[in-house]
């Protein structure tokens, strides 16, 4: 209602131009949502700030790893890339159950 106890309905200009851009902004967000794979095959790919972030380990903890060849990683062009699966498996592998 407005200032006058007026009803809007959808045949009124401004709300229908608002409900219009909401339908057209949906229906891209959908195809958008329905099309988008991610780069390589669906593998995501992690920058060493971002595992460093995730293990909470610093950056040079994560040169030891690469060293030690502990993670998995991709060199590319002098930047490091870790593949998102191979961090999953390489934590699964390592999980310890608590003693019950």
């Amino acid at each position: 209602m407005n200032e006058n106890n007026n009803v809007f309905t959808l045949e009124d200009e401004p709300l229908a131009t608002v409900v219009q851009n909401m339908r057209k902004g949906s229906k891209w967000l959908s195809a958008f949502l329905e099309n988008y794979r991610p780069p390589l095959d669906g593998e995501r790919y992690l920058t060493d700030r971002e595992v460093a972030e995730l293990l909470r380990v610093s950056r040079r903890t994560l040169q030891e790893y690469r060293n030690n060849r502990v993670l998995p990683f991709i060199l590319l062009g002098g930047k490091v890339l870790y593949p998102e699966s191979g961090l999953r498996e390489l934590l699964e592998a390592n999980y310890r159950k608590p003693i019950e």
